[in-house]
């Protein structure tokens, strides 16, 4: 077999192969769990493990569903566990939380820390509702100190999380974040595109950082017809807390607050 130097194999525009093992090489940990994806197990392993995992899973929805059930009505905030204190967006996310709260709502963000913990301390602060729904994680997540102490949940598995995010949530406000806070924005988009869940707003702060997301999916997404024109009509775009919570107030002006299924 022939070798190719880490030039020779990382892609230009022109080239054709990428060895992705010398970009990113697994962590002991990771080829650990590669190799068990391709072991073969018995019915008795298949059934003893993934019945576990079952019941773990349904652990955690009951105490989400037992601790969120009575919270009202409520917004999700979502951003990035690595903004600073110091960073003009946490101070918007705190700001809009604590609109929020006087505005009637309850604020539920990941519980950890960055965007997340900004949205606690602002619904906090002003003595409303304050949801964390916390992942473990190998870093950067821990709860903060501003949620509930009722309402801190702490979950091992994404998904669930995820649909404790849009069961008890009337809106989403998308702060600006990484690869987590594109992955609940596009739940968000995809559960409503597909009727899943209601039309509930979807607000991003921040034009400055999302215009060439937009643009992408305006320019090549909607160009190649992967999604409709409508489908654009989802997402709102603002710059301040006081945008921010308008799109959200207008919207429910005219309908009862409730869980959405």
């Amino acid at each position: 077999m022939e070798f190719l130097s880490m030039d020779e194999q990382v892609k230009t525009e022109n080239s054709q192969l990428i060895d992705v093992s010398l970009l990113n090489p697994a962590v002991p940990e990771d080829e650990k769990r590669i190799k068990e994806a391709f072991e073969d197990r018995n019915w008795n392993e298949i059934k003893s493990a993934d019945s576990w995992v079952v019941f773990k899973v349904m652990a955690e929805f009951v105490e989400g569903f037992d601790k969120l059930a009575k919270i009202g009505p409520c917004v999700s905030l979502f951003g990035s566990a690595r903004t600073p204190a110091d960073n003009p967006h946490y101070k918007t996310a705190e700001d809009i939380a604590a609109k929020l709260v006087r505005h009637g709502y309850g604020v539920i963000t990941g519980g950890g820390p960055g965007i997340m913990e900004a949205g606690n301390k602002g619904a906090f602060q002003q003595g409303g509702k304050s949801v964390g729904l916390n992942i473990k994680l190998p870093f950067e997540q821990h709860s903060n100190i501003y949620i509930d102490p009722d309402k801190n949940i702490n979950f091992d598995f994404f998904f669930v999380r995820k649909v404790m995010f849009v069961k008890y949530s009337q809106g989403f406000i998308v702060m600006p974040g990484g690869f987590g806070t594109l992955d609940e924005l596009f739940e968000a988009l995809t559960l409503i595109q597909t009727k899943k869940i209601g039309r509930f707003p979807i607000v991003l702060v921040g034009s400055s950082y999302w215009t060439g997301l937009l643009d992408w999916i305006k320019g090549t997404m909607l160009t190649e017809g992967n999604i409709n024109p409508e489908d654009l009509k989802l997402i709102s775009v603002v710059d301040t807390p006081d945008e921010a919570v308008k799109v959200i107030d207008n919207f429910y002006s005219k309908y009862l607050l409730k869980p959405n299924f």
